[in-house]
C-alpha cells in the first residue's frame, strides 16, 4: 500500500533540500511530491499542475465549501491548499506522496488522513537556525526574528510527530529521513539520542518564552 508522508520543519532547517535529495534516490522512484492549489498569480516559469494548480478565489472557496482540501491556509494574502482528490488518486495508483507543509497543515492532514506518516525536522539549536537564516540571505533581520519566534512555537507542536529528525549534518539527516520513509528498521539509536537531547534543549528555550 502506497504511503502519505507529511514533512514539516521550521523555516531554514533544510527540509526542502532534504526532500529533493530523497526524491533523487532509487527508493523514491514511485514517490511524488504533492501539488498544492493556490490563488496566487502564476509566475512565468511555472507550469500548471506541476508545483501548483492555479485557481481564482471563487474556485478556491468553492473547494473549501465542498470539503475538497486535506488542509488549507492563507499565507501573505494568498490561499494555499492540498487537494484531497489528487492525493487519494495518486496513492491509489501506487505512488507514495510527500506533502511539504507547515506544522498546522501537517496536523490538519493527520487528522483527515490518520494513516499519514508525519516527520518533523529540527535544527540542533536555535543559534544554528539563526545562523542558517542569516547565511541564506533571503530575509531581513526583522523577518529572521519573526521566523525564530515561529520556530519555537512549531517545535512545541512538532514534538508529537511520528518521526523526529535532527539536521545537524545534512548527509546524516538525509539517511535518517530515508530510513523513516522507506525502511521498516528504526532510525539509528545514536541519532535518536541526539534528537532527544536537541529537542529537550529546544523545548527548554521555547518554554522560557511563556
Amino acid at each position: 500500500m502506497a504511503q502519505l508522508f507529511v514533512i514539516s520543519a521550521p523555516s531554514g532547517t533544510g527540509k526542502t533540500s532534504l526532500i529533493q535529495k530523497v526524491l533523487d534516490e532509487e527508493e523514491a522512484s514511485k514517490t511524488k511530491l504533492g501539488v498544492s492549489c493556490t490563488t496566487r498569480e502564476k509566475r512565468k516559469n511555472e507550469e500548471e499542475g506541476v508545483a501548483y494548480f492555479f485557481l481564482d478565489k471563487e474556485e478556491f472557496n468553492q473547494k473549501i465549501n465542498e470539503g475538497n482540501f486535506l488542509e488549507y491556509a492563507k499565507v501573505f494574502g494568498n490561499l494555499y491548499g492540498t487537494p484531497k482528490e489528487w492525493v487519494v488518486s495518486t496513492i491509489s495508483q501506487g505512488f507514495d506522496v510527500i506533502l511539504e507543509l507547515d506544522v498546522q497543515g501537517a496536523m490538519q492532514v493527520k487528522s483527515a488522513y490518520p494513516d499519514a506518516k508525519t516527520i518533523f525536522i529540527i535544527p540542533p539549536s536555535y543559534e544554528d537556525l539563526k545562523n542558517r537564516l542569516f547565511k541564506r540571505g533571503q530575509d531581513s533581520e526583522e523577518t529572521i526574528k519573526k521566523r525564530l519566534s515561529e520556530a519555537k512555537q512549531e517545535v512545541i507542536s512538532g514534538k508529537d510527530f511520528d518521526y523526529l529528525i535532527t539536521n545537524d549534518d545534512f548527509d546524516l539527516a538525509f539517511i535518517d529521513l530515508k530510513y523513516a520513509m522507506y525502511s521498516n528498521a528504526d532510525i539509528n539509536k545514536g541519532r535518536k539520542e541526539l534528537t532527544k537531547k536537541c529537542l529537550s534543549h529546544l523545548l527548554d528555550q521555547s518554554s522560557s518564552l511563556h
